[in-house]
C-alpha cells in the first residue's frame, strides 16, 4: 500500500463510505492501531506477519494455512473480540463501586 499513492488512495476511500455506511446504519465502529493488534494476539507490537499467522492458528486451532489477509481479518477480529470483553468487565466492575 505504501509503495502505491493510487491503491493507497483507493484503499483510504473504501474505508470512508465503509465507515460511511456504519454510521449511517447505525452500526457501531472501531478501529484499532496494527501495533495493538499484535499486541492483542501474539503479545508484541512488532511481531511480524508470520508470528501473527502462527498465533491466530494456534489459538483457533486451526490446521489449513492462512493467507496474510485471512491473519489479518481474524486477528482484527479476536482484538476486538478482546477489548469488548475487557470494557464489559471494566463497566461491571465499577457499576460495583471499584475503582471510587
Amino acid at each position: 500500500m505504501a509503495k502505491n499513492a493510487s491503491s493507497a488512495l483507493k484503499l483510504g476511500q473504501a474505508r470512508g463510505a465503509a465507515i460511511c455506511a456504519c454510521v449511517v446504519a447505525g452500526l457501531p465502529v472501531s478501529e484499532y492501531a496494527p501495533r495493538a493488534i499484535k499486541q492483542a494476539v501474539v503479545g508484541s507490537g512488532s511481531a511480524d506477519k508470520d508470528q501473527v499467522q502462527h498465533m491466530i492458528k494456534h489459538i483457533l486451532q486451526l490446521k489449513e494455512r492462512l493467507t496474510a489477509d485471512q491473519s489479518d481479518a481474524l486477528a482484527v477480529a479476536i482484538s476486538h473480540a478482546h477489548a469488548n470483553s475487557t470494557l464489559q468487565l471494566l463497566a461491571r466492575s465499577n457499576r460495583g463501586g471499584w475503582g471510587r
